[in-house]
């Protein structure tokens, strides 16, 4: 089988995003195991080398479709929207705009055939939304782009999968939210795609919203009973091995030591909070449901630490690995 094409995008180009593409890409096995696109800006990717002290040469290519990867090289698609003045660490509209740039060509590259994957660098939310572009994150401007009406998102770390039935938006919408078929359709998203994996059987567990399961009607207004139980029973009827509404607190716990392959949970901070305790530098964000396959880092832009040379590429490196097992394969 040959290496599978990924298009990376640079994220918002005044964060760490160029510095990690280039630190994550002087791994030798990262070049071994897939064919790195970097759809960005060249100059930009050029300072992030300077500043990292990267070896890598970065060429510049107008078309994904005639990329010639070589060693050590980095091939960018160029579009050429960043100042070569433009600070790191500020949130900045132009910033915003590039950020949205790169993730629409990266669409457009895969859907020509030209990648096979995208796994992107982060971006800045507010500088996103400073350009025009009113979406709460990647998730949500990836499935506008390729015109998926839902999608969920699943976090990763060494020790712990998570998807998510809400994430950016408020507490009390979350909850007002969730409901017995928006819950089935989450688990069977995240069924399908550990299956795809390779996990045959795969055993999920799912988060109550109140403490202890709501404790039999005691916490709660018996949103159990009402929201999530009727999925669970769908998804057993399946034949699947699923189990809840469960405690959060000693399901993460069970999941974390191997018992559980994946935990739904309900909200953002439910989910988010133990997978970063658990797995921060090296977490990845799959958004799962959309007809492309895309990864990301599970980090921000850090902005202040943006252009200093010191940010950890092991998030990168864990995506892009997400990205290879779980792209089309090619005959070589």
């Amino acid at each position: 089988m040959s290496r599978p094409t990924i298009a990376i995008t640079m994220g918002d180009p005044s964060g760490i995003g160029p510095e990690v593409i280039m630190k994550a890409l002087a791994h030798g096995d990262v070049q071994a195991m897939c064919a790195p696109l970097v759809v960005g800006d060249a100059e930009r990717l050029r300072k992030a080398g300077e500043i990292v002290g990267s070896s890598l040469t970065v060429e510049a290519v107008e078309d994904a479709g005639h990329v010639r990867f070589a060693p050590g090289s980095v091939q960018c698609v160029d579009l050429k929207l960043v100042p070569k003045d433009h600070p790191f660490g500020e949130v900045s509209p132009v910033s915003g705009e590039a950020a949205y740039r790169y993730i629409e060509k990266a669409v457009r590259v895969v859907e020509a055939g030209a990648a096979q994957a995208i796994c992107t660098a982060p971006l800045s939310k507010e500088a996103l939304h400073a350009a025009g572009h009113k979406y709460p994150g990647h998730t949500e401007l990836l499935a506008h782009l390729t015109g998926t009406p839902e999608v969920s998102m699943m976090l990763v770390s060494p020790k712990l999968r998570v998807i998510h039935v809400t994430t950016h938006i408020g507490l009390l919408d979350a909850i007002a939210k969730i409901e017995p078929g928006l819950v089935e359709r989450v688990i069977a998203r995240g069924h399908d795609v550990l299956v795809k994996a390779g996990i045959e059987n795969p055993k999920i567990g799912v988060c109550a919203i109140n403490p202890h399961a709501g404790e039999n009607g005691l916490f709660g207004r018996g949103e159990e009973a009402k929201k999530i139980t009727p999925a669970v029973e769908a998804c057993k009827a399946k034949g699947w091995d699923v189990r809840g509404p469960l405690p959060a607190d000693t399901l993460f716990f069970l999941a974390g030591r191997g018992d559980y392959d994946m935990v739904v949970a309900m909200y953002h901070d439910q989910g988010h909070g133990p997978i970063k305790v658990l797995g921060l530098e090296a977490g990845v964000n799959i958004t799962v449901g959309l007809p492309v396959i895309r990864t990301s880092v599970d980090h921000g832009t850090a902005f202040d630490i943006a252009g200093k040379g010191i940010a950890d590429e092991g998030s990168m490196v864990e995506a892009l690995r997400q990205a290879v097992a779980l792209a089309p394969k090619r005959a070589a």
